[in-house]
């Protein structure tokens, strides 16, 4: 199924993937933990945020790509929020649990993993660039990324997390 027709029917549903209680936590420590990262909120929120799923659906909707990954030897991806999926063409049973070194071409993973050993030792950056390739084998460009740590709520690694405000196809 195309990604804007999943995009559609999650809308519709009562209880969509993006909204488990596993996937709220992990919205939560996405959140929480960019905060700690960047002293800075990840989200715009339009008042009082009022509960866990209030916050969830609000990431889910933001315009900006919001994706992370477990912290596996081969990171697999945990979330993506509306438009990763759309960016990467791709449904939320086909993006997550993928090894998130596949939205990257072959031929730039040195330089995202070096990245992300970066983000190991300082558990935050800037202004990441990097290639990307979407569902459909088309590459495209992301600029302005940040990447942080996700932490758990014992301080413990849980994985890692991305955002980016600027791509554009090659």
């Amino acid at each position: 199924m195309h990604s804007k027709q999943c995009y559609k029917q999650w809308l519709q549903v009562n209880n969509p993937p993006w909204l488990t209680n596993q996937s709220l936590r992990l919205v939560s420590l996405i959140v929480n933990s960019y905060r700690i990262a960047f002293d800075n909120s990840l989200i715009t929120y339009p008042g009082v945020i009022h509960s866990n799923r209030q916050q969830a659906k609000i990431l889910f909707t933001m315009p900006n790509p919001v994706m992370a990954h477990d912290a596996s030897t081969d990171p697999c991806l945990n979330y993506a929020n509306a438009a990763a999926l759309l960016l990467w063409g791709r449904c939320w049973d086909e993006m997550i649990g993928m090894p998130s070194r596949l939205t990257t071409p072959e031929e730039e993973r040195a330089k995202r993993q070096h990245a992300l050993l970066d983000v190991n030792r300082e558990h935050a950056i800037t202004n990441y660039q990097g290639i990307r390739i979407n569902s459909k084998g088309e590459y495209f460009s992301i600029k302005n990324a940040r990447i942080w740590t996700i932490w758990d709520e014992n301080n413990l690694i849980y994985g890692q997390a991305a955002s980016f405000n600027n791509w554009c196809r090659i």
